[in-house]
């Protein structure tokens, strides 16, 4: 969400940024925050003079009622009471006002980075570097959920019998890979500093509209019926709520966290072959990095993030490339963001695996997350987060590369340990 000062002092630039995202139908709510601001401010000012005025006319009362003028006070008590009417009345145009400028505030897209490049949707996005040699196999890679049939570690059937398409059962060697992929992430974001976290499952409504959009809201949350809860659709909604209302001092920063969650999404729409299997599914589990720091620090913690995600898939021979995201595919309230895209052999295209955003101030002036300065004043605090891994999504991409000849998966060294000290899956 935007500074209602910046909308009011430079609403061109503002509608400039629209303009970029191509979201022209939004432009008229630029005019109409302003329109109501004016309007809010006005009330308030009124209300604030009204105020001073039954404060004088009350001592008079206190006047008259000590001389014994109690005709002419009960005069004045009928000024007192249109007076406090008037109050309640704007009172409740100021409620009003402030809720409608918010709605129509949290609509309006942040001001992104003047680096992002400009473009309509996906297809403009443009690449930034390769990591790592992109290879073919010289044999045929079969679809990702036949590889885990062959080795016994997948039962899509059952799944479907018991909660429906989007779900799947882990099992055997397949399932440890799973989870020591989690595991190893979780210690290589340890070592890098990042303290480790398990957050809250569900969220209240308050902390879901503070870190996401309502399209997103819409097309990603499950609600818990009769209850404020919604099941998060990543952990960065929780460890950002984690900082709701929160005034920290600058010592404080950077707050460099990484947690582990299970994620649960709608998925909204219909998807093709290679968007199956265990690509797009509604519950999955991931390793988060968040950051909170200053607004100077956002730029450098951004390059670090993305560099996290690339070096963490690197070491387990996964060529991957760094995709940033153009101006149309930005979600509202994101500044910048790169995708971290892992190679396919099969398909021989790359295909994301993790996302890195700085968020600016957005989520922290929807949330109250301040900052307090040496001088005594205060500032909101920028965010940032970004995926390390999730599974069942970067599971496609190990084990494409990752395959060998004969059908069996290689185990590079750092999964080792986690994999019982084996070096294959046969």
């Amino acid at each position: 969400m935007l500074d209602i000062k910046l909308v009011r002092s430079n609403p061109e630039l503002v509608k400039a940024n629209i303009k970029k995202k191509f979201q022209d139908h939004k432009l008229v709510l630029v005019d109409e925050v302003i329109e109501m601001d004016e309007a809010y401010r006005a009330a308030k000012t009124r209300g604030d003079e009204l105020r001073g005025i039954r404060n004088a006319v009350s001592k008079e009362i206190g006047g008259y009622m000590a001389k014994g003028m109690k005709e002419e006070a009960e005069k004045t008590k009928g000024k007192v009471a249109a007076i406090s009417a008037e109050l309640e009345e704007l009172k409740v145009k100021e409620q009003e006002l402030s809720e409608q400028i918010r709605e129509r505030m949290l609509v309006i897209p942040n001001i992104i980075d003047d680096s992002v490049p400009l473009g309509k949707d996906d297809s403009e996005n443009v690449e930034v570097e390769k990591y790592g040699e992109p290879l073919v196999p010289d044999f045929e890679v079969p679809y990702h959920v036949e590889i885990m049939e062959k080795l016994k570690g997948i039962d899509l059937e059952s799944a479907r019998k018991t909660s429906g398409n989007g779900f799947y059962y882990l099992k055997g060697d397949i399932a440890r890979l799973h989870s020591g992929i989690l595991s190893y992430a979780r210690d290589f974001m340890i070592d890098r500093g990042f303290e480790y976290c398990i957050p809250p499952f569900m969220i209240r409504s308050e902390v879901v509209t503070g870190v996401m959009s309502f399209t997103e809201m819409e097309n990603m949350m499950y609600k818990i019926e009769g209850e404020d809860l919604y099941l998060i659709g990543t952990s960065e909604h929780s460890m950002i709520g984690k900082f709701i209302d929160n005034l920290m001092d600058e010592e404080e920063l950077p707050q460099a966290l990484t947690s582990y969650s299970p994620c649960f999404r709608k998925e909204v729409g219909a998807h093709g072959i290679e968007e199956r299997g265990v690509y797009r599914i509604h519950q999955f589990e991931k390793q988060e990095m968040i950051v909170v720091c200053k607004p100077e620090e956002s730029p450098e913690w951004f390059v670090k993030l993305y560099n996290n995600t690339v070096d963490f898939f690197r070491t387990l021979d996964i060529p991957v490339r760094a995709l940033e995201c153009c101006s149309g595919d930005l979600a509202d309230l994101k500044v910048k963001s790169i995708d971290v895209e892992a190679w396919s052999p099969r398909q021989k295209k790359y295909f994301e695996v993790g996302s890195c955003s700085n968020l600016g101030d957005a989520q922290a002036r929807r949330l109250g997350i301040r900052v307090r300065n040496k001088e005594g004043g205060n500032y909101f605090a920028h965010t940032l987060n970004n995926t390390v891994v999730a599974p069942p999504r970067m599971l496609i991409a190990f084990l494409e590369n990752n395959l060998q000849a004969d059908g069996s998966i290689k185990i590079p060294e750092p999964l080792q340990m986690y994999m019982g000290g084996k070096s294959v899956i046969k």
